[in-house]
């Protein structure tokens, strides 16, 4: 089973690669230049585009910002159908914790105004932080088995099975699992102006 994690991981951080230096070539940039447009380092966009890591949600949101693309863009076809249906498991695993949780990037839009559905679970005693994303991205959650602690700028809103939430996605930010049981939500990502002439020139 352990193996077949692995092949799947494998073939997502390839899948990321390709999409991550199809877009940097179409743009004419080196790799120094998407490194500084992304504030990662060269090394780091390398193994990437090699498939050699599995790079943080932080590290990919950069990259997607940077390229002007979104988030969802990496870890799809070039060529989203008007429909896309994602199977039960299906979804794109970014994220895993320590204590058996993970993040799962389910369904997104295109630019320039990209939305992301994602499906958590938190192991107990699961956390996941994540640094402010760009200006105005809002976010919206929802606990299908809880209790979970949403923490935004340092304040924490205890949720439970049910509850929801609706928060700016472009402050500091992060879910914990304080339960002695495996929690879930659903959430859903606003990032407005993916790509715009404003981001393009404060990444030129």
């Amino acid at each position: 089973m352990l193996h077949c994690v692995d092949e799947v991981a494998a073939k997502l951080a390839t899948a990321i690669g390709a999409r991550v230096r199809q877009e940097r070539q179409r743009r004419g940039w080196t790799l120094d230049q998407l490194a500084g447009a992304a504030s990662v380092s060269r090394r780091m966009v390398v193994s990437v585009e090699q498939g050699a890591v599995n790079p943080s949600v932080g590290t990919l949101l950069r990259l997607s910002d940077a390229l002007g693309v979104g988030l969802p863009a990496l870890v799809e076809p070039p060529e989203p159908k008007a429909v896309k249906v994602t199977r039960r498991g299906d979804g794109a695993e970014l994220w895993t914790g320590t204590h058996g949780g993970r993040g799962m990037l389910v369904a997104g839009t295109s630019r320039p105004h990209v939305v992301e559905m994602w499906d958590w679970t938190l192991g107990p005693g699961d956390r996941h932080t994540s640094e402010a994303h760009v200006a105005g991205t809002q976010e919206l959650l929802t606990v299908v088995d809880g209790p979970i602690s949403v923490e935004v700028e340092g304040q924490a809103t205890v949720l439970d099975t049910g509850d929801a939430i609706a928060f700016p996605g472009d402050v500091d930010h992060g879910y914990v699992n304080t339960g002695t049981e495996i929690a879930r939500f659903v959430l859903t990502v606003f990032e407005p102006g993916v790509g715009s002439a404003a981001g393009d020139a404060r990444r030129g």
